[in-house]
């Protein structure tokens, strides 16, 4: 009962419409003292069911006050065009992300079905001659002329030192020591 005779009262109340948003809610306000103090109030009408989701979030902050000045309809529509290229991005980058996974997934399907060329050999055989300091015997006809050239330049005695946990040296003859865990 008290809403409707409210609203009655509403209608008789000097109040001015200040805009209309697209969903077709009209913003209202009117000023009133209370305690003495001159306050504007702020209010929104409903077209069809009072839905508070259906307005925009600039309307949303003159209600609240946290804007002097109604929206303009020519921000609105400027804000809306803003809004419809973000809304556009974020399809193409969903798209783009679905397209990226599908391939993903190709390729993961042909390393699981076993498609995919087996190891690396050379890198195998330079990690094991690094490790040893030699060329395996079998690996030798492997190995490139750079590579064969590079082996045999290394002195004996930088293959046999052995590794120290502190480093050694400086510059160029700077060799880092290896960790240890603490005991």
């Amino acid at each position: 009962m008290s809403k409707f005779l409210g609203k009655i009262a509403g209608l008789f109340s000097k109040r001015t419409m200040v805009g209309m948003d697209k969903a077709g809610n009209r913003y209202f306000t009117r000023n009133e003292s209370v305690d003495g103090v001159m306050k504007e109030k702020r209010w929104v009408i409903f077209k069809g069911e009072e839905d508070p989701t259906s307005i925009p979030v600039e309307w949303i902050c003159w209600l609240n006050g946290q804007r002097k000045k109604s929206p303009t309809p020519e921000e609105m529509a400027e804000l809306e065009a803003k809004r419809e290229f973000v809304r556009q991005n974020v399809m193409r980058l969903k798209k783009e992300e679905e397209e990226r996974r599908a391939v993903q997934g190709s390729t993961l399907h042909a390393k699981i079905a076993g498609n995919v060329g087996g190891p690396d050999l050379q890198s195998y055989l330079r990690q094991l001659q690094s490790s040893e300091g030699s060329v395996p015997q079998e690996s030798s006809g492997n190995l490139s002329e750079s590579e064969t050239e590079k082996v045999k330049t290394e002195s004996p005695q930088e293959t046999l030192e052995p590794r120290t946990t502190e480093p050694t040296g400086s510059g160029p003859s700077f060799k880092p020591g290896t960790w240890q865990p603490p005991s």
